[in-house]
């Protein structure tokens, strides 16, 4: 059976999502300009985790509200293991599996001779069939790091009880559907974004018309704007 977490009220909710906004704010992490997104939309804003990443005492206050979610009113664990997609959800998997006492463990994106790619527990790791697993990552747009990770779990025998995420800039994501069951799981996040990509152009991006450059986040460069 499926492991039940108990719900947080709105204030508590409004409250984390406060403190996650200062945190990605107040280290740069939320930055404004005229951005190449990976889909090859353009932004007005881009989301970098690792700016707030850097720093552990942020970390720290972050994946305690993780931990929150999974802690019961006497203090012990609801979950027996935290797990995280490499590699931002190396980080937040540990903190979090600190804080609740209980191992962290990551999967890691491999690649099949036709070139097909899976996230895979490798390194020794191991989720014994009925483990309560809490999955969290750092930043939700198309789910597709979440999609990655229910295989391998649901392959363990895992009891996934619930995913979270630092922010989610998807427009609202709840569930997330198993490519291989078919089975949906719950999803929350800390702090949810609502950033409008655009299609690349002058009458159509509001970078692009006011002639900034284009920046290319993750990369090493910066081109002029189309």
């Amino acid at each position: 059976m499926t492991t039940v977490l108990p719900a947080i009220d709105a204030a508590r909710r409004a409250a984390m999502a406060a403190r996650v906004e200062a945190r990605f704010r107040e280290s740069g992490a939320l930055r404004e300009g005229h951005f190449l997104l990976k889909s090859g939309r353009h932004g007005t804003s881009y989301v970098e985790k690792f700016q707030v990443l850097q720093y552990p005492e942020a970390v720290s206050e972050l994946c305690g509200f993780f931990a929150l979610r999974a802690h019961a009113a006497d203090g012990s664990a609801l979950v027996d293991l935290v797990v995280g997609p490499t590699t931002g959800g190396v980080i937040l998997a540990f903190e979090t599996a600190r804080q609740l006492g209980v191992r962290g463990i990551f999967a890691e994106e491999v690649r099949a001779a036709d070139g097909t790619a899976r996230r895979q527990f490798r390194r020794g790791f191991r989720i014994e069939p009925g483990q309560r697993v809490l999955l969290v990552d750092d930043i939700l747009t198309t789910g597709g790091s979440l999609l990655a990770m229910l295989p391998p779990l649901e392959e363990a025998g895992a009891d996934l009880v619930l995913a979270t995420v630092l922010v989610d800039r998807s427009g609202g994501t709840e569930t997330v559907t198993s490519p291989a069951s078919g089975r949906s799981y719950p999803v929350e996040a800390l702090w949810t974004l609502d950033l409008p990509t655009f299609e690349p152009g002058a009458t159509t991006c509001p970078g692009c018309a006011a002639g900034l450059p284009l920046e290319a986040p993750g990369s090493t460069g910066t081109t002029a704007a189309s």
